[in-house]
């Protein structure tokens, strides 16, 4: 079992930054694959960023060059770097773990950007 609760979500400008944290707890942090989707109002949930237990990542073309995804074996932390942001970034952003077909979410935090 895994618990994850995300923070850091917020209203920022466009152009401006925001950095998501997902405290993990309950089980081996590191062997997990974790990420970072999002799901904007009347649209369906979609992949932002992957990191894998080897260090790999993944992101969709939408962020890259924009959005970068860490890991913090020691706190048991996986974040979400956001720069640039668009108006179409602003969504509910959920961090997701998965292991051996299981899948576990946090709550989700609000990123909304807007002038």
């Amino acid at each position: 079992q895994v618990q994850l609760v995300e923070s850091g979500g917020g209203l920022v400008q466009p152009g401006g930054s925001l950095r998501l944290s997902c405290a993990a707890s309950g089980s081996i942090f590191s062997a997990y694959r974790m990420g970072w989707y999002r799901q904007a109002p009347g649209k369906q949930r979609e992949l932002v960023a992957l990191i894998f237990s080897s260090g790999g990542t993944n992101f969709a073309d939408s962020v890259k060059g924009r959005f970068t995804i860490s890991r913090d074996t020691a706190k048991n932390t996986v974040y979400l770097q956001m720069n640039n942001l668009k108006p179409e970034d602003t969504a509910v952003y959920y961090c997701q773990a998965a292991r051996n077909g299981y899948t576990y979410w946090g709550q989700g935090t609000q990123v909304s950007v807007s002038s």
